[in-house]
């Protein structure tokens, strides 16, 4: 009862947060240009997305051991390679990046094909947007 009354409260405080059952995996290594380019051009916006706020961003290291909780269908080889999970459970996932355009629209269609996010409606570009116009 204690442990209930304990864990409730923790919650309702923040204490404890719920965990996100989609998040977007991206598997990096030291000298990668193109992860170098990833984070000047997508990660500082990134958080601040639908998709972002969807499916929270996740980093792994190519190098280091792959974490016990996610369960990717084969190798990763190249980076940056960003990889959808569902609780921990790929889903799909996007090799490499060739820009932003590529990239929104690529995970726009990972996240329509493999859950149920619902992208917002088409706004006209404006300056500062996530293609950076």
């Amino acid at each position: 009862m204690l442990t209930r009354i304990l864990a409730s409260a923790a919650l309702s405080l923040g204490l404890i947060l719920p965990t996100a059952a989609m998040e977007l995996v991206m598997v990096e290594q030291d000298g990668c240009a193109y992860c170098a380019r990833w984070n000047a051009e997508i990660a500082p916006i990134y958080p601040k997305t639908p998709e972002g706020d969807y499916a929270p961003l996740r980093r792994v290291d190519l190098r280091a051991p792959r974490p016990e909780n996610l369960d990717f269908k084969g190798p990763v080889i190249f980076t940056p390679t960003f990889i959808l999970v569902d609780e921990g459970v790929e889903q799909g996932r996007i090799e490499g990046y060739a820009g932003d355009e590529i990239f929104w629209t690529m995970l726009t269609m990972l996240l329509r094909d493999h859950s149920d996010f619902a992208p917002p409606e088409t706004q006209p570009e404006v300056e500062g947007s996530r293609t950076g116009n």
